[in-house]
């Protein structure tokens, strides 16, 4: 018996199987495509459903907090920086250039100029020998204390003659209130003996010979050579290097760099005058432990506002001398001196 139908009857099923078994595995890839979509799209419902406070966020959605906000034009928003008083809010946002430091330091000194008019040396003298040695004894002392003590001295030992031949122990007893008496006594005898042997009893109106004297440093000497002879020079006390630094003019500890950099920031013709307004400003309300800067009239240049009493009313308890309604540190004050004069030694 012939094997061909049966061939040809096995050939023609296994088309049909074939086929059938394709058009089955079409319907199956269909479905699973469909089941695939359907997944995905439970998949996106469930992240859109999902709470934004989630305890552990992603990369992305750290990376979408922390970038930077964007307004409605799609320009990036600037950040709000708070509204301070004076120039500390100003220096925080940008670093001052030099400049700039330059024009707010000219500034501060011009409005000091206007606080303080009567600005003067604090210290009683009628002769450049009578400053000269008041500078000395105001060493770790006031210069209240010192105009104290003067009138009597001075009744005592008017001219370099008489205090050179002073009896050490009877100087000591004079000067005792000022303090440091022994030390201070050998520098006034020094000094004197030096005026009286090297200079013909007068005192040297140049920086280079004023040093030279015993107990005589570079802020004595300017002292003298600014109030006494007219002879530009800044007197960095230390009222003077406190404030300098509150105010970044300078960032040094060391006198004599101080006054390198801020003799630099200023006309030579505005040394002396500029150093009495400062001192009368650290002495009156920028103070060392206690600034009031709740009745400062310069906070708008300070870059150090708030480190004191921002308050008004507190702070203006905290002024001194005239500023608070106090005698000043002079029992002879200039004419133009608003304040009542000090009293004398023994008199309080």
């Amino acid at each position: 018996m012939s094997n061909s139908p049966v061939r040809a009857q096995a050939e023609g099923a296994g088309r049909v199987a074939g086929e059938q078994n394709s058009a089955v595995g079409e319907q199956v890839s269909a479905t699973a495509a469909k089941v695939s979509k359907a997944t995905n799209r439970k998949k996106s419902k469930a992240v859109k459903a999902s709470p934004k406070t989630s305890k552990e966020p992603t990369a992305e959605t750290s990376t979408a907090k922390t970038s930077t906000p964007k307004t409605s034009s799609g320009k990036a928003a600037a950040a709000k920086v708070p509204a301070g008083k004076g120039a500390a809010a100003k220096a925080s946002a940008k670093p001052e250039s030099r400049l700039a430091m330059v024009r707010r330091a000219r500034r501060i000194n011009r409005e000091l100029a206007e606080v303080y008019p009567y600005a003067h040396p604090e210290l009683d003298f009628r002769n450049p020998f009578e400053l000269l040695v008041a500078t000395v004894l105001s060493a770790q002392t006031t210069d209240l204390r010192v105009n104290q003590t003067t009138p009597a001295l001075f009744a005592k030992y008017p001219t370099p003659e008489d205090m050179a031949a002073a009896v050490p122990e009877e100087l000591e007893e004079v000067i005792r209130p000022t303090g440091f008496f022994r030390a201070k006594a050998r520098s006034l005898i020094g000094l004197s003996t030096a005026l009286r042997d090297t200079f013909g009893g007068e005192v040297p109106g140049r920086l280079e010979d004023l040093v030279t004297l015993p107990g005589v440093g570079r802020k004595t000497a300017f002292v003298v050579l600014g109030n006494a002879f007219g002879v530009p020079g800044i007197t960095v006390d230390t009222h003077f290097m406190r404030l300098a630094r509150r105010w970044k003019w300078t960032d040094q500890d060391d006198p004599v760099k101080i006054e390198a950099e801020v003799g630099a920031i200023f006309p030579k013709s505005e040394w002396t005058m500029l150093s009495h307004r400062v001192i009368f400003h650290g002495r009156r309300i920028c103070h060392s432990r206690k600034p009031a800067c709740g009745a400062c009239p310069i906070t708008h240049l300070c870059p150090a506002y708030g480190e004191g009493e921002t308050d008004p009313e507190k702070a203006r308890k905290l002024l001194k001398y005239e500023k608070g309604g106090y005698p000043g540190q002079r029992l002879n004050p200039p004419p133009d001196y608003p304040g009542k004069p000090a009293p004398p030694l023994g008199s309080v």
